[in-house]
């Protein structure tokens, strides 16, 4: 954590989650930022950007989140530095409920790194909900980083509900866990809205992610763009599944969904499936999906000009994760990635 703090800088607001207590929570003076656990005016904010429960994961944290973690930008506030939320679980056999949501005031600006981690390789199980709700014009950037111990098990869900005119991007990345599952649930709900939806994810061992997506299209002239990047080593297991929705009133849409596997073993395994369901006929959508080992022709180009062939396969796979990295909400950290990504690599067949 002190590595993540360091790479960040000069951060807006600090938040750090201990199994669910909030142990620490401070903002930048002057700042107007409001960061800290929920209090009892705050009830109103849990819930605020679900329209609808998506599963029993969030009926759970519903009722054994213990300190929910609010993040409230003013309208008109443009913060400088990202908002930092560290939730982490200790103890093995511990049962973590994390909920995290933020709030975005007309044309405010924020950015924020959630991270969820873990200490130590005994079992535990984490049910994070993190809300997130984009006020009109309003822009938000999000990343979520997932290195949680590889005895843990993940069942998080993110639900965002962006509005007229609003932008947000959003981006997950899924290093840790033995079995982790996310479900991401964005919603356009006022005329023109953007969500951007993000995400690096690289599996080894025996670990399984599981990636779940909704692009829920409301209102009229709205747009989402999905590009999900992940590679799989030694046995490990993705699942990726993408519902794009355009409902009846949503003339105007575009919205498109990728998801790009690359396969590093033999006993690797990694499944896409996207979808689409349209109730509307002026609209642009289109999905693509791909699961395929490095590819051939890149190595070979590599392997030409004298880079060993580990070497090339490196690279090649580096800048395959790149065209995510490159776009980050908070880009400071994307060293950090970049860094974790490589070792990921280094054991890939193990």
């Amino acid at each position: 954590m002190q590595a993540l703090l360091a790479v960040v800088g000069d951060a807006a607001g600090i938040v750090v989650v201990r199994n669910g207590r909030v142990v620490e929570a401070t903002a930048a003076g002057g700042s107007r930022l409001r960061v800290g656990p929920a209090g009892d005016g705050d009830r109103e904010l849990l819930g605020a950007a679900i329209e609808q429960v998506p599963d029993v994961f969030t009926i759970l944290n519903d009722a054994f989140a213990l300190d929910p973690v609010i993040v409230d930008v003013p309208a008109g506030v443009t913060l400088d530095g990202p908002v930092v939320v560290v939730h982490l679980t200790e103890g093995d056999g511990v049962a973590a409920f994390p909920r995290l949501v933020v709030r975005a005031g007309a044309d405010s600006e924020v950015a924020v790194l959630e991270v969820q981690a873990s200490a130590g390789a005994g079992p535990g199980l984490v049910v994070p909900v993190t809300e997130i709700v984009v006020g009109r014009a309003a822009r938000v950037g999000h990343v979520t980083v997932q290195e949680l111990g590889l005895g843990t098990w993940q069942l998080a869900t993110q639900v965002a509900r962006v509005d007229a005119e609003a932008t947000l991007r959003t981006t997950s990345i899924g290093f840790g866990g033995d079995y982790a599952r996310m479900r991401t649930d964005c919603r356009m709900v006022g005329r023109g809205a953007s969500g951007e939806l993000d995400a690096v994810y690289f599996g080894e061992g025996d670990q399984t992610l599981d990636f779940r997506t909704f692009q829920d299209h409301v209102a009229p002239d709205c747009t989402s763009n999905l590009l999900f990047k992940g590679a799989v080593g030694g046995r490990s297991r993705s699942v990726y599944t993408g519902m794009i929705r355009v409902g009846k009133e949503a003339r105007g849409t575009n919205a498109f969904q990728t998801n790009r596997n690359v396969k590093l073993s033999d006993g690797a395994w990694a499944e896409s499936v996207p979808n689409l369901v349209i109730e509307n006929n002026d609209v642009r959508c289109s999905h693509a999906s791909a699961v395929g080992p490095v590819d051939e022709e890149q190595r070979f180009y590599l392997e030409s000009r004298g880079v060993p062939t580990d070497e090339a396969e490196r690279l090649i796979v580096s800048g395959f994760f790149d065209e995510v990295l490159t776009r980050l909400p908070v880009p400071a950290v994307a060293p950090l990635l970049r860094g974790t990504i490589a070792a990921k690599f280094a054991r890939r067949e193990s």
